[in-house]
Protein backbone atom coordinates (compact mmCIF):
# COMPACT_ATOMS: atom_id res chain seq x y z
CA UNK A 1 0.00 0.00 0.00
CA UNK A 2 1.63 2.74 -1.23
CA UNK A 3 -1.33 5.34 -0.63
CA UNK A 4 -1.91 6.31 3.22
CA UNK A 5 -4.52 8.89 2.61
CA UNK A 6 -7.62 9.24 0.37
CA UNK A 7 -10.22 11.90 -0.29
CA UNK A 8 -13.43 10.90 -1.88
CA UNK A 9 -15.00 14.15 -3.20
CA UNK A 10 -18.83 13.23 -4.26
CA UNK A 11 -22.44 14.40 -3.48
CA UNK A 12 -24.11 11.39 -3.43
CA UNK A 13 -23.75 9.76 0.06
CA UNK A 14 -24.33 6.09 -0.95
CA UNK A 15 -21.59 6.47 -3.88
CA UNK A 16 -19.30 7.71 -1.08
CA UNK A 17 -20.18 5.05 1.50
CA UNK A 18 -19.66 2.24 -1.11
CA UNK A 19 -16.30 3.32 -2.44
CA UNK A 20 -15.38 4.07 0.99
CA UNK A 21 -16.05 0.20 2.05
CA UNK A 22 -14.49 -0.88 -0.99
CA UNK A 23 -11.33 0.85 -0.30
CA UNK A 24 -11.63 -0.97 3.37
CA UNK A 25 -11.80 -4.03 1.63
CA UNK A 26 -9.01 -4.22 -0.34
CA UNK A 27 -6.83 -2.51 1.92
CA UNK A 28 -6.11 0.73 -0.64
CA UNK A 29 -5.55 3.56 1.64
CA UNK A 30 -4.74 3.67 5.63
CA UNK A 31 -7.42 6.79 5.94
CA UNK A 32 -10.38 7.63 4.19
CA UNK A 33 -11.84 11.45 4.06
CA UNK A 34 -15.17 11.37 2.37
CA UNK A 35 -16.91 15.13 1.52
CA UNK A 36 -19.94 15.73 0.22
CA UNK A 37 -19.64 18.85 -0.51
CA UNK A 38 -16.23 20.13 -2.67
CA UNK A 39 -15.88 23.39 -0.77
CA UNK A 40 -15.30 21.30 2.15
CA UNK A 41 -12.53 19.40 0.35
CA UNK A 42 -10.93 22.67 -0.51
CA UNK A 43 -10.71 24.14 2.92
CA UNK A 44 -9.43 20.70 4.23
CA UNK A 45 -6.91 21.09 1.37
CA UNK A 46 -6.32 24.92 2.05
CA UNK A 47 -5.67 24.26 5.81
CA UNK A 48 -3.07 21.39 4.88
CA UNK A 49 -1.28 22.87 2.36
CA UNK A 50 1.84 23.18 4.13
CA UNK A 51 1.48 19.29 6.04
CA UNK A 52 3.04 16.78 3.40
CA UNK A 53 1.66 13.80 6.51
CA UNK A 54 -1.76 15.69 6.36
CA UNK A 55 -2.51 16.44 2.83
CA UNK A 56 -3.83 13.08 0.37
CA UNK A 57 -2.30 10.86 -1.92
CA UNK A 58 -4.82 10.47 -3.75
CA UNK A 59 -8.58 12.35 -4.76
CA UNK A 60 -11.20 10.48 -6.32
CA UNK A 61 -13.54 13.30 -7.79
CA UNK A 62 -17.10 12.99 -9.22
CA UNK A 63 -18.01 15.90 -12.11
CA UNK A 64 -21.32 16.24 -11.41
CA UNK A 65 -22.22 18.08 -8.72
CA UNK A 66 -24.58 20.83 -7.18
CA UNK A 67 -22.67 23.15 -5.28
CA UNK A 68 -19.51 22.40 -6.78
CA UNK A 69 -19.00 20.37 -9.32
CA UNK A 70 -15.90 18.68 -10.32
CA UNK A 71 -14.23 20.92 -12.91
CA UNK A 72 -14.67 24.11 -10.85
CA UNK A 73 -12.89 21.89 -7.76
CA UNK A 74 -9.80 21.58 -10.27
CA UNK A 75 -10.19 25.50 -11.19
CA UNK A 76 -9.30 25.68 -7.75
CA UNK A 77 -7.42 23.11 -6.49
CA UNK A 78 -4.80 23.89 -9.51
CA UNK A 79 -4.22 27.09 -7.57
CA UNK A 80 -3.62 25.86 -4.18
CA UNK A 81 0.29 26.30 -3.29
CA UNK A 82 0.45 22.52 -2.29
CA UNK A 83 3.94 21.15 -1.11
CA UNK A 84 2.97 17.98 -2.29
CA UNK A 85 1.86 15.78 -5.72
CA UNK A 86 -1.85 14.86 -5.22
CA UNK A 87 -3.24 12.46 -8.24
CA UNK A 88 -6.50 12.73 -8.94
CA UNK A 89 -8.79 10.50 -10.57
CA UNK A 90 -12.31 11.52 -12.10
CA UNK A 91 -14.86 9.22 -11.35
CA UNK A 92 -18.18 9.54 -12.37
CA UNK A 93 -20.97 7.81 -14.05
CA UNK A 94 -20.64 10.88 -17.13
CA UNK A 95 -19.58 8.85 -20.29
CA UNK A 96 -19.88 12.43 -22.40
CA UNK A 97 -17.40 12.33 -24.82
CA UNK A 98 -16.92 16.66 -23.86
CA UNK A 99 -16.06 15.51 -20.26
CA UNK A 100 -13.17 12.86 -20.97
CA UNK A 101 -11.52 15.36 -23.56
CA UNK A 102 -11.55 18.50 -21.45
CA UNK A 103 -10.05 15.90 -18.75
CA UNK A 104 -7.14 15.41 -20.98
CA UNK A 105 -6.32 18.94 -20.22
CA UNK A 106 -5.54 18.39 -16.73
CA UNK A 107 -1.91 17.49 -16.36
CA UNK A 108 -3.11 16.70 -12.18
CA UNK A 109 -6.03 14.03 -13.77
CA UNK A 110 -3.87 10.80 -13.43
CA UNK A 111 -7.21 9.08 -15.34
CA UNK A 112 -10.89 9.37 -16.05
CA UNK A 113 -12.74 5.82 -14.25
CA UNK A 114 -15.97 5.09 -15.16
CA UNK A 115 -18.58 4.17 -11.91
CA UNK A 116 -18.81 2.01 -10.32
CA UNK A 117 -15.69 1.53 -9.04
CA UNK A 118 -14.77 -1.90 -8.74
CA UNK A 119 -11.86 -3.97 -7.40
CA UNK A 120 -10.38 -4.33 -10.79
CA UNK A 121 -10.40 -0.46 -11.26
CA UNK A 122 -8.67 0.14 -7.77
CA UNK A 123 -5.98 -1.65 -8.89
CA UNK A 124 -5.61 -0.01 -11.80
CA UNK A 125 -5.75 2.97 -9.97
CA UNK A 126 -2.86 1.27 -7.37
CA UNK A 127 -0.41 0.19 -10.25
CA UNK A 128 -0.79 4.41 -12.02
CA UNK A 129 -0.20 5.80 -8.40
CA UNK A 130 3.03 3.39 -7.93
CA UNK A 131 4.37 4.60 -11.24
CA UNK A 132 3.90 8.27 -10.21
CA UNK A 133 6.07 7.21 -7.22
CA UNK A 134 8.24 5.52 -7.93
Amino acid sequence: MKNKTTYIIDDDKLSIKLVSLLLSRNQFCKAIFPFHNPNLALDALRMNADSLEDLPDIILLDLNMPVLDGWQFLDEFVLLPLQKEIAVFIVTSSIDPFDIEKGKKYPIIKDYIMKPITSQKLEHICQLVGELIS
